[in-house]
């Protein structure tokens, strides 16, 4: 184990020791300024529209929600202040909301989720031809692949501003690349990207040597409260909002870890095209590459692919979908 790994490994520990002193869904915030982030279900009415809150935080001792549009998937964090809110169980909330694109994403991910690879839903609803980028950013010391954001920007410049693609972002990787991270902030604030932001667990722990069974999320002991809400917890506190989408690290789950993270109010995303494997993408595919430094092969794949896909682009026959609009073409009211 080098040097990078060891110091990662142990202020982890910590952060684990200081958030877990008390079980349940209730998570001690590890940042300074939140605290009693929970689950929490109930529906919210902003500006006449009807919301699923999911989570409930005090933030700089503020009371806060998250909320999820369950007609177009998006999420907002949304402050107690000035919102009618109606708490609901979840049972009862699903049956409020049952036909909607959220729910109905939630039980296509269920059904998809019996294999040990590649649960949830690899593909997306193509109304033309394009592909969904998803981005994974496990803890890694490499830096942020750049050339990524910005081959996209460039070659979408006259066709597609901003240009929609999802981070799978770790806690770990959040930790260590706060320069990277405020650098992907800016290309939102300017409006050259416009990011999905992907909860991929906090610690990402994986074993070189233990078989899939009991790797990644599957090793015995691993804290779910932790690998999920720690993650949003991170992502808050650094100016990110969560969706409420999810990837598990490596792809790797079973039926259990699956109806667990479900149970979260998170839906698990796959694919049907990681680059570096040698999976072609077709119209609709949900793309994986690695941006965190370890996945040069994935990356200059994607590079290629752009510069194929050039001609299309300009004439705007070949376009990047939103993560959250491809799965509610997919999943909306009246789709089988």
């Amino acid at each position: 184990m080098n040097r990078y790994n060891i110091i990662v490994n142990r202020l982890t520990f910590c952060v684990i020791i200081w958030c877990f002193l008390f079980f349940g869904t209730t998570v001690c915030a590890a940042q300074e300024g939140m605290k009693n982030y929970v689950l929490y279900t109930g529906v919210a009415k902003v500006k006449g529209e009807e919301l699923l809150v999911i989570r409930k935080m005090l933030k700089d001792g503020e009371l806060f929600y998250l909320a999820v549009n369950p007609r177009t998937l998006s999420s907002q964090l949304l402050p107690a202040s000035g919102i009618t809110l109606r708490q609901l169980d979840w049972k009862s909330a699903k049956t409020y909301f049952q036909q909607t694109a959220y729910f109905r994403a939630l039980d296509a991910a269920r059904k998809e989720s019996i294999a040990l690879q590649d649960a949830g839903i690899t593909h997306g609803f193509p109304k033309e031809k394009g592909v969904t980028l998803t981005i994974d950013l496990c803890p890694s010391h490499k830096p942020l692949d750049r050339i990524i954001f910005t081959s996209l920007i460039k070659e979408f410049a006259k066709t597609e501003q901003p240009v929609p693609l999802a981070l799978s972002v770790t806690g770990r990787w959040m930790m260590a690349h706060n320069d990277d991270l405020n650098w992907l902030k800016e290309l939102v604030a300017k409006k050259e990207i416009e990011i999905t932001w992907v909860n991929h667990s906090f610690y990402h722990h994986v074993s070189p040597t233990a078989p899939l069974r009991t790797n990644f999320l599957l090793e015995p002991g691993t804290s779910m409260d932790f690998e999920i809400l720690g993650t949003e917890m991170a992502m808050i506190q650094r100016g990110l909002t969560p969706s409420v989408f999810f990837r598990f690290p490596g792809l790797v789950s079973d039926q259990e870890i699956v109806d667990k993270v479900l149970a979260y109010g998170v839906i698990p995303i796959g694919s049907d095209a990681w680059l570096a494997k040698g999976q072609k993408p077709a119209a609709g595919s949900i793309v994986l590459i690695h941006g965190n430094g370890n996945e040069p092969v994935g990356v200059a794949d994607f590079i290629k692919l752009l510069k194929s896909k050039a001609a299309a682009v300009t004439g705007k026959q070949w376009l990047m979908y939103d993560l959250t609009e491809s799965l509610e073409d997919e999943y909306g009211t009246g789709k089988s």
